[in-house]
């Protein structure tokens, strides 16, 4: 059973998720980006990702090292997206498996 304010919590991170990333869009859609801007849009990813995960490192807790080795695995044979989709649902499942 969900907490009601853990359910408002994550309406809202999404709510705000999605207001940057559609103002992002809404702001950029009609500009002409140089290339080298386009570069540095297309890195932002890999760098939200890795900050994401940097935490992890500095853990202890066995379930988080071995989804973190995991992870740079994925990241080496696939792009970002399946990377990120894989490694929430291995990280899920080894804290689930692991901590409890």
């Amino acid at each position: 059973m969900i907490d009601l304010s853990a359910l408002c919590t994550i309406l809202a991170m999404a709510a705000v998720t999605y207001i940057t990333r559609i103002s992002g869009y809404l702001l950029l859609r009609r500009r002409k980006l140089s290339p080298r801007l386009t570069r540095v849009l297309e890195s932002i990813p890999g760098c939200v990702l890795i900050a994401v995960i940097a935490p992890a490192f500095a853990t202890t807790q066995p379930a988080n090292l071995l989804a973190v080795i995991i992870t740079l695995l994925l990241a080496w044979r696939f792009s970002l997206l399946p990377t990120v989709i894989l490694s929430v649902g291995i990280t899920a499942v080894l804290r689930h498996l692991l901590l409890y």
